[in-house]
C-alpha cells in the first residue's frame, strides 16, 4: 500500500505544474515517482531546480533540464516528500540528508506541495528522529546542546551531505511547538539547517492522490 500511495501522490502532484514553469524538485522515494511523471511534461516546462545530487541525476537521465536557483529567481512550485507531517502541515524532513537544499528551494517557492503516504501522518512530530545538518567541527558542541534540551543525539556516521557536512539525528523528542524549536536550534553556531519545516510548512499535502484536510 505504501509504494502505491507514494506513486499516486507523485503522479497527483503533476496537476500543480503550470506550463513554462520552473519546478523545484525535492528528494526521496516519493519524489522519484513525481520525477518520472514530470518526464512526460519535459517539453512543456523550462526545467527544474533540484535539491540533491540524487534528484539531479534522475532529472537529467529523463531529459529534464536542471537549472541553478541563482539564475532562475523565485519559483512558483516546489514538490517534495516528508518523513513526518502533522495536522498543520508542519514537517520533519532530512532522512535522505538533503534538508538544507530542500529548505532553500522551499523558501524560494510560492507554493510547496508535499507528497506522502499515510504512514507519514502523525499528531505530534518527533517519532521520526529529527535530522540536523552540522558543520563537522561543531558535532560534539551541538550534541551537548541537544542533550541539554532533552534530546538524544546520534551522529549519522559515514554520511556526508551534498554540502560536505554531517548529520545528527535527534531521538526522544515530542515536538509540540515545532516553530519555537526550529527558531531555537537555528540560533546555535554550527547548525547549518534543522529538518523542521514549521516556520515555512507545506501549503498542500497530498496523501496518495487525496489532499489532506
Amino acid at each position: 500500500m505504501s509504494n502505491n500511495e507514494k506513486r499516486l501522490a507523485g503522479e497527483a502532484a503533476i496537476r500543480y505544474v503550470e506550463k513554462d514553469a520552473i519546478i523545484g524538485v525535492g528528494t526521496g522515494s516519493t519524489v522519484a515517482f513525481f520525477i518520472d511523471a514530470l518526464a512526460d511534461l519535459r517539453d512543456q516546462i523550462q526545467g527544474a531546480v533540484s535539491s540533491s545530487e540524487q534528484s539531479t541525476a534522475h532529472l537529467k537521465k529523463l531529459g529534464i533540464p536542471v537549472l541553478d536557483l541563482n539564475a532562475t529567481g523565485a519559483l512558483t512550485l516546489y514538490v517534495d516528500g516528508a518523513d513526518e507531517c502533522d495536522p498543520l502541515r508542519r514537517l520533519i524532513k532530512g532522512g535522505g540528508a538533503a534538508l538544507t537544499r530542500e529548505k532553500i528551494v522551499a523558501e524560494a517557492s510560492a507554493q510547496f506541495v508535499c507528497i506522502i503516504d499515510s504512514s507519514k501522518r502523525v499528531d505530534i512530530l518527533g517519532k521520526f528522529p529529527l535530522p540536523i545538518e552540522v558543520i563537522p567541527m561543531a558535532r560534539s558542541l551541538i550534541g551537548r546542546e541537544i542533550a541539554r534540551r532533552g534530546g538524544q543525539p546520534v551522529w549519522r556516521d559515514g554520511v556526508v551531505t551534498d554540502n560536505g557536512n554531517w548529520i545528527i539525528d535527534v531521538h526522544g523528542w515530542q515536538i509540540a511547538d515545532p516553530v519555537a524549536l526550529e527558531r531555537d536550534l537555528n540560533q546555535l553556531p554550527g547548525i547549518v539547517s534543522v529538518g523542521l519545516f514549521a516556520r515555512r510548512p507545506a501549503d498542500i499535502v497530498l496523501v496518495g492522490d487525496q489532499v489532506m484536510a
